[in-house]
């Protein structure tokens, strides 16, 4: 029984083993095709589409000018779907197979293309480091792993069920959680990068994540977070803020101005 055990926990370790390695080198478990997520993709940007009504007008131009830069400057062209929902909740986020959406909510917390260009950055980023492919090859092999371990150790009774339940929060808090946060704090530096070498200060990031804070109604302990703490990213930000000012500096240089128009 013993052997059995040590080897399904053995055959998720191994499932676990990264494949593939993010733009910062990172390794990454990526089990799916990326025509597999784009579709993904897809089917989430419709049905958010389907829940949701959409602002037009100028503060679509808007959200789309500064969309643009930061695609243009990743070099992924223009042609990504942008839209403004409106909803109350301060939130953005950029779905593989090019889809962009910003919550009007996001725009009272942003307070200039600049802070917009910090969310928009970091959400593409994500798509940039196939974050969503990640997240859903973690888990689902996490699933697998469990199952397996189960079966093996032939746990059945009602304290058995009580430790499978003790292992399954194990792997959420203790794999995919964690996994979580480092896409977070990884697509913040890759984000901070994107809107630097897009033209738009990289100094307004810290801003906006201060003004993130004071909008916060509070967090959740970080070991059960998704999330990196508001202190976190901003301390982050800034040990690599030298860094992207530079390429801001740069970009401005070569003519990456962007002056997208905030709705009065």
């Amino acid at each position: 029984m013993q052997w059995k055990t040590r080897g399904a926990v053995g055959a998720l370790v191994l499932t676990l083993a990264a494949c593939s390695q993010t733009p910062t080198g990172r390794s990454q478990l990526t089990l799916f095709s990326d025509e597999e997520i784009d579709q993904m993709g897809e089917q989430s940007f419709a049905q958010y589409q389907q829940q949701l009504p959409t602002v037009g007008g100028q503060t679509a131009d808007y959200v789309q000018c500064v969309a643009q830069a930061i695609t243009r400057a990743a070099d992924i062209g223009e042609s990504w779907e942008v839209k403004v929902f409106k909803d109350d909740s301060a939130n953005a986020f950029a779905l593989p197979g090019g889809h962009i959406g910003v919550n009007t909510g996001l725009l009272d917390v942003a307070e200039n293309q600049d802070q917009l260009a910090t969310v928009i950055g970091h959400e593409v980023a994500h798509v940039l480091a196939h974050h969503a492919n990640e997240r859903v090859s973690t888990q689902a092999a996490t699933q697998t792993g469990l199952s397996v371990l189960q079966s093996a150790a032939g746990i059945e009774s009602q304290g058995g069920q009580q430790l499978m339940g003790l292992l399954g929060m194990g792997a959420e808090y203790g794999i995919i959680k964690p996994f979580s946060r480092k896409q977070e704090s990884e697509a913040d530096g890759l984000g901070l990068e994107l809107m630097a070498q897009a033209g738009f200060d990289p100094r307004a990031s810290v801003e906006l994540w201060q003004n993130m804070s004071a909008n916060s109604q509070g967090q959740p302990p970080v070991w059960m977070s998704t999330h990196p703490s508001h202190g976190q990213r901003i301390d982050g930000l800034q040990g690599q803020m030298d860094r992207a000012l530079a390429a801001y500096q740069q970009a401005r240089a070569d003519g990456r101005t962007p002056s997208c128009q905030r709705p009065g």
